[in-house]
């Protein structure tokens, strides 16, 4: 007898794709066959996530239609019999393959007027009532979500396996740009969703030294992707001369699968509330999580490894691309200095 085949219609970002990795876990306690349909810009993610089959990568562009890919991929889902599919994009858009596909039970949230379309429609939560994003994609395989945030479990906790062939790759990337250093840091100073979002580069710089100073035999690579390059240069820039030889800029020049090797071989990771974020997380390194505009307890690093830096000020979170009022106070106003002592508190425990 075949196994229950279920397709998982993926998010669009790094950081949800991650913490969409609890929902296939559960799925996958059916003893089901998964496979995922992702854009290239995640699906890094789910090829190494032990519980996926295969990955289809296909490159849907962001407020495109592309009816005609759309239908391309549906006719060569169909042919894989697909008992049920689970979506997790709140857009329209995303349903039609599985409709087109003749894949019957499909499970969302009724996002954009789509229930009737539904086996399994669940209502979106109130924007100031949101559970974490966990929380949000779990719910969607059970009646009712079981994650405590205060109390992690090894279900709710998204975990990534690096393959070992990437990893040889990661060890040749290090030994290319960090020939002398074994141990390393890794910054990520960007944030796909906008600059309330990103700590300032001047900081980054200052906490640099600080390590640089301290830890006389590691380095630090700053990855992210090749817009992040600037900010990148900027940090560098801040660091002292004696000290440029250990920090490196790896910003769009490896992909993400090699990126996330590096950082499972890292020592530690300092980063924004971004993607990079959440796979330091799945790879439980120790971390210092930096967020601003957006909420801590909507998109947490779930990693009892993970320590986030948040001022809560009156303003936010205002899950703005830029500041309303100018200023960042949230961000600017994380020292360095505190972030570096918060750093070494995570460095200690780790041992």
């Amino acid at each position: 007898m075949s196994k229950h085949r279920v397709l998982i219609i993926a998010p669009n970002w790094i950081g949800d794709a991650v913490m969409s990795l609890p929902l296939i876990t559960k799925i996958k306690e059916s003893d089901c066959q998964i496979d995922v349909l992702a854009t290239p810009w995640v699906t890094p993610v789910y090829e190494s996530c032990e519980d996926v089959n295969q990955v289809i990568s296909c490159n849907f562009l962001h407020g495109k239609l592309q009816l005609s890919l759309r239908w391309k991929i549906s006719q060569l889902l169909k042919k894989s019999a697909y008992n049920s599919c689970y979506i997790l994009p709140n857009s329209w858009k995303s349903l039609l393959i599985p409709i087109l596909a003749g894949i019957s039970r499909k499970i969302a949230y009724d996002g954009e007027s789509r229930k009737i379309f539904l086996s399994r429609a669940l209502s979106n939560p109130d924007k100031n009532n949101r559970p974490s994003m966990v929380d949000h994609y779990l719910s969607l395989a059970l009646e009712k979500s079981t994650l405590d945030s205060n109390l992690l479990s090894d279900q709710s906790i998204p975990q990534l396996t690096i393959k070992p062939e990437v990893l040889i790759r990661a060890h040749q990337i290090l030994a290319s740009y960090l020939p002398n250093f074994s141990s390393f840091f890794i910054f990520a100073p960007g944030a796909e969703f906008g600059p309330a979002k990103q700590w300032p580069s001047t900081h980054f710089g200052n906490v640099a030294n600080l390590l640089l100073d301290q830890y006389k035999d590691f380095g630090i690579l700053i990855l992210g992707s090749k817009k992040d390059s600037i900010i990148a240069d900027q940090i560098l820039y801040r660091v002292k001369s004696q000290h440029l030889s250990r920090i490196q800029n790896l910003c769009g020049k490896i992909p993400l699968i090699e990126a996330m090797a590096l950082s499972s071989l890292a020592k530690g990771l300092i980063s924004n509330d971004s993607g990079m974020m959440h796979i330091g997380a799945a790879l439980n390194i120790p971390q210092i999580a930096i967020f601003g505009s957006s909420d801590p307890s909507h998109t947490p690093p779930l990693s009892k490894k993970a320590s986030i830096m948040y001022l809560g000020l009156d303003c936010s979170p205002c899950h703005q691309r830029k500041c309303p009022l100018g200023h960042t106070n949230c961000l600017v106003q994380i020292s360095p200095d505190s972030v570096f002592k918060q750093f070494n508190l995570a460095l200690a425990t780790e041992g």
